[in-house]
């Protein structure tokens, strides 16, 4: 059967990208790492998480145990973007996580486990164009655990509603758009019609006016 089921302990096809050393070389610093690369992890899985389900692959009789975990980090915003680095102190306990660990579930995630060549300084930070990992530029699906939708429809999103926010002021700004607001615009709008209230006084209203003013004058010339 050794020939049909493939060992669980083997390294992946897993490389790091920015590495310059050949695929032989490679295999044989593999061969004696003792680091291992875990990816797919959740945003919200802590280091305390990561050390309590990778201890249980320790041997500390035999001098081994985690030697340090590398969270890895969002380059902008300094947080967990997914990925980290844990280091044993021996090869044989990374081996013992990569055929016990690798391909279970942290935080509701089935996580993968890869032999690392070696941890080194800047490592931890996301290559993607945002800051975090490149593969969360291209996702187009919507996943919780690693911050929602992908870099790339989030920043389509919000030029989506950049040129809606464009469009609805070169609405209110162009021919025809709505005035808003102004109480100076009110009061001069009201006061045409306050104005319209009172009637013009027309030739009637006049005569009528002297006619009473001259039956006035006749009673009082009867007085005296």
């Amino acid at each position: 059967m050794a020939h049909v089921v493939s060992s669980l302990d083997q390294p992946s096809n897993y490389k790091d990208s920015q590495s310059r050393i050949d695929r032989q070389r490679q295999n044989e610093l593999l061969s004696k790492s003792a680091t291992l690369y875990i990816g797919n992890l959740s945003f919200y899985t802590t280091e305390e998480q990561i050390y309590e389900l990778f201890a249980k692959c320790t041997s500390p009789e035999d001098g081994g145990g985690i030697k340090r975990i590398i969270m890895g980090l969002d380059r902008n915003t300094r947080t967990p973007c997914g990925f980290c680095f844990v280091e044993y102190y021996t090869h044989a306990e990374a081996l013992a996580a990569m055929r016990y660990v690798s391909g279970t579930k942290l935080d509701e995630r089935i996580i993968r486990c890869d032999l690392d060549l070696g941890y080194k300084e800047g490592r931890q930070f996301g290559r993607g164009k945002s800051g975090g990992q490149v593969r969360d530029e291209h996702r187009q699906d919507y996943d919780p655990g690693r911050g929602g939708w992908g870099a790339q429809a989030q920043r389509l999103e919000i030029e989506r509603r950049r040129e809606v926010e464009e469009r609805y002021a070169d609405a209110q700004e162009g021919p025809g758009a709505v005035a808003g607001g102004g109480g100076e615009w009110k009061q001069e709008e009201s006061a045409p019609a306050e104005k319209s209230l009172k009637r013009a006084r027309s030739e009637d209203d006049d005569a009528d006016t002297r006619e009473g003013q001259r039956a006035k004058l006749d009673v009082e010339a009867e007085r005296m």
